[in-house]
């Protein structure tokens, strides 16, 4: 299963957005699946459940944190600074925000909105989309960045 897929699978199968990237993309870093999905576990939600920033996205920036290839540490701030730009870009680009009460229409963070996410049942309809993109976004950016043969990111379908 390619890593798209992958990530995808995971979130179906009750991950958070921020765990199933976290989960599949940290691995080729050396960040294990339970240590991933720890790591994940308070971003969901917009972080938190404050319906804030998309948590696909803190799953992707993490993993942007582990991807940086400069040796000198403000070398490696600015390349990830960078690429969690192009990353925000990206996204916002195709969905128009990166804050999750707007990508699902509700705010997560209040008793209303919360109810009308399960009711409508928001989540598996919408976020499978944006954590699908965040991981292509994700990818493109890992793949663009690792030149070694053995340091490629996982294959995408």
């Amino acid at each position: 299963m390619d890593s798209i897929a992958q990530t995808i699978t995971l979130f179906g199968h009750g991950l958070n957005c921020s765990q199933a990237i976290l989960t599949v993309f940290g691995e080729q870093f050396g960040v294990d699946a339970e240590t991933a999905k720890k790591m994940g576990r308070p971003w969901g939600g917009g972080m938190g459940h404050l319906a804030q920033t998309c948590g696909a996205l803190t799953g992707a920036i993490m993993v942007l944190g582990l991807a940086s290839t400069a040796s000198d540490e403000s070398e490696a701030r600015k390349e990830a600074f960078s690429s969690v730009k192009k990353l925000f870009r990206c996204f916002e680009e195709k969905f128009g925000t990166t804050v999750c009460k707007n990508l699902l229409g509700e705010d997560l963070s209040t008793e209303e909105g919360a109810r009308n996410i399960r009711e409508k049942n928001l989540v598996p309809k919408l976020c499978p989309e944006y954590v699908r993109a965040a991981a292509e976004i994700l990818n493109e950016i890992i793949a663009s960045k690792l030149k070694e043969p053995d340091q490629r990111p996982l294959e995408k379908a």
